[in-house]
């Protein structure tokens, strides 16, 4: 199950900065914003947002829909098996940034930094602790959870049998999370492990442990990425080359040479997959549903998943190929295949983020999510504030409300 290394994203309605920052309001959506200054209220900056919030009701009503450039709202799509409801994803399904798929589960990351999770639930793994706010990243075991907050902590929730959930201490620094785990046939049950990538390029990893999936090779230094399959790990060093250790029944670990030019790694069940910079994929390990077998061409590649028994890899056109296991559609990518920017595999399940345009144009309905609310103000707010100190002759500026 890949996981990428990602960075904090401000939502469409985020913190307004103005000139001089003292005391901090609160927009509409909570978010929050300067409009005070020292204990008054700076009615310009206010006046100004009004202003230009009612008059573009009245241009959207009267002028064509080229008139306003639409935000791009991102939505995920989900296919493949559901029998437990991982493929349904909650409403409202906009303003996602990162997905992940687990077992039988899906996590999703919003802009506003909350996870939303669904799915089997048996061990806990879609119950988000709270506060659910202020993440950047999520990953998926088996039947556990990870999130990572902007502070550079881990927080871990679901199925803890060997410690999966427990995070080594100091839980702090952390860039970048991977969750693996699957039913291990030897005690015919469910493990799981997890990992964690420092700032300073060490890999730290806990759990369970039978295949040795939680010890790093050394020198456990240079790392830049981590991926985490049923009961073996990856590393991409700094140097482009991939690292693995753990199980390697089916190869899985066997880096195929040159095992140099990656930028990202993924794992799947008993197989392996790594990106290169030229944009093509090398996969290795379990290939008895062909999940190893790259579709041609090979190139124009930008990011790949890891399923099962089956593989995505995401092109530079939007576009998503999926190959391998298909036996309950996980390879069946739905229509329209394009505008894609993020993709996951679940066990027998796929996960992709696409851009969201509304069909229709609908007066005052700046944000393109088919509606006219709140959050269109909040647009405005963002995208028209201006500091009048600065430019008091702006349009707008020295008018009082």
């Amino acid at each position: 199950m890949k996981v990428e290394r990602r960075t904090k994203q401000q939502t469409s309605s985020g913190a307004c900065v103005a000139h001089r920052l003292k005391t901090p309001a609160y927009d509409l959506q909570g978010q929050a914003t300067y409009f005070l200054e020292g204990n008054k209220m700076n009615h310009t900056k206010i006046s100004k947002i009004l202003m230009y919030f009612f008059t573009a009701i009245v241009l959207t009503a009267i002028l064509s829909s080229a008139s306003l450039k639409a935000s791009e709202p991102r939505k995920v799509i989900a296919w493949g098996y559901n029998n437990y409801g991982q493929c349904s994803v909650p409403e409202p399904n906009t303003g996602f940034v990162a997905v992940a798929g687990g077992y039988y589960h899906s996590l999703g990351l919003r802009t506003n930094g909350s996870i939303a999770a669904w799915g089997w639930n048996a061990n806990g793994q879609c119950n988000v602790p709270s506060p659910n706010t202020g993440f950047v990243g999520v990953a998926a075991g088996c039947a556990h959870s990870l999130g990572l907050k902007s502070n550079g902590s881990i927080v871990a929730w679901g199925a803890n049998i060997t410690g999966e959930c427990n995070v080594p201490s100091p839980n702090a620094n952390f860039v970048a999370i991977a969750a693996g785990g699957g039913f291990d046939n030897n005690i015919s049950a469910y493990r799981n492990h997890s990992l964690g990538l420092k700032s300073d390029g060490s890999v730290v990893a806990w759990g369970y442990n039978a295949y040795g999936e939680c010890n790093v090779p050394s020198p456990n230094t240079g790392f830049v990425a981590v991926a985490a399959g049923w009961f073996h790990s990856l590393g991409l060093k700094s140097n482009g080359s991939i690292v693995a250790w753990g199980d390697n029944s089916f190869g899985q670990r066997n880096v195929p040479e040159p095992n140099t030019g990656f930028v990202a790694v993924a794992g799947g069940y008993y197989h392996s997959l790594g990106l290169r910079t030229n944009g093509s994929i090398a996969a290795w390990g379990y290939n008895a549903y062909g999940g190893c077998n790259v579709p041609s061409p090979n190139t124009g590649f930008v990011g790949v998943a890891a399923g099962c028994a089956h593989s995505l890899g995401l092109k530079s056109n939007g576009s998503i190929v999926a190959w391998g296991d298909n036996y309950y559609g996980q390879c069946n990518v739905p229509s329209p295949n394009r505008d894609f920017s993020a993709i996951a595999g679940g066990s027998i399940h796929s996960l992709a983020i696409r851009r969201y345009y509304c069909p229709y144009r609908i007066a005052g309905d700046t944000n393109g999510d088919c509606k006219v609310d709140l959050t269109d103000f909040a647009g405005f707010a963002d995208n028209w504030l201006v500091d009048c100190d600065k430019d008091p002759n702006d349009f707008g500026c020295g008018v009082l409300w």
